[in-house]
């Protein structure tokens, strides 16, 4: 299990594979972000994406699904998120792409006033199959510290 003491500032890693499918496209746009070049191949050909686009936000979701999978594989003493410092949308993500995620350990620091919490910050990028940055975000994590009695 990975806890405050094991980050290491620069790490990398790269995990996930999602294939993005039309049904999926559409039945999360249906839901959530109901705008045509989501819903339609007629209404997306009238805009800038020229084809039926994925929502951001859906383009999040597939990631955080990468991002907790690889929790699964890579156990960690994790213990949520406060948020999100920055979120880009750099590329539209289509039916038939294949997203991937690559993350970089930013920073990290002890609680000063709750010895037991380490916070870190990390850069996520999706990419698809041609290796072009989708996504970018930088979030912020919160993760157990194995000895807190051992000072800062």
């Amino acid at each position: 299990m990975i806890h405050y003491e094991d980050l290491q500032v620069g790490q990398r890693q790269s995990f996930g594979r999602y294939e993005v499918t039309r049904e999926e496209v559409t039945e999360f746009a249906s839901r959530y972000d109901p705008q045509g070049f989501h819903l339609s191949d007629d209404a997306a050909a009238q805009t800038h994406f020229g084809r039926l686009s994925a929502s951001g936000w859906h383009t999040c979701a597939m990631t955080m699904r990468m991002l907790v999978d690889n929790m699964a594989d890579v156990q960690q003493a994790g213990l949520g998120s406060p948020g999100i410092d920055n979120l880009r949308w750099i590329k539209p993500v289509y039916p038939g792409d294949v997203l991937r995620v690559e993350t970089e350990l930013l920073e990290k620091r002890r609680s000063k006033s709750k010895p037991n919490l380490g916070l870190f910050k990390s850069r996520s990028r999706t990419i698809n199959q041609h290796d072009e940055i989708v996504m970018e975000m930088v979030s912020n994590g919160l993760i157990r510290v194995r000895n807190p009695d051992i000072a800062c």
